[in-house]
């Protein structure tokens, strides 16, 4: 089970876009997400007219390190650090390590 999943709401921690906000688009692999408008780079494109590529210079996110990113705790508007626990019910989950609010999931 991930601390952090596609569509959680996360901040930079750590390196060129330390501060900024975004939501996880994806996870590229078990260690790295891909942030919306965070790490944005200039991609050189050669054209292939088989797949319908045209030549240029397109912008994409590339994958950002799972320790780079926190989740962002609207109670605290901070990043935040992430635990598990199961409730009574039997249902094991995410919750914020500073004030002990569930995730839910």
């Amino acid at each position: 089970m991930e601390k952090i999943r596609k569509g959680d709401d996360v901040v930079v921690i750590a390196g060129k876009d330390k501060g900024k906000r975004g939501v996880v688009a994806s996870r590229s692999d078990a260690e790295h997400v891909i942030v919306d408008g965070v790490n944005r780079v200039k991609k050189h494109v050669k054209p292939n007219p088989v797949k319908g590529i045209v030549s240029g210079i397109i912008e994409k996110e590339m994958p950002l390190h799972v320790s780079n990113v926190a989740l962002y705790n609207p109670a605290t508007k901070k990043g935040d650090r992430v635990g598990f626990k199961t409730l009574e019910d039997g249902v094991k989950v995410r919750f914020f390590k500073s004030n002990g609010e569930v995730l839910g999931g």
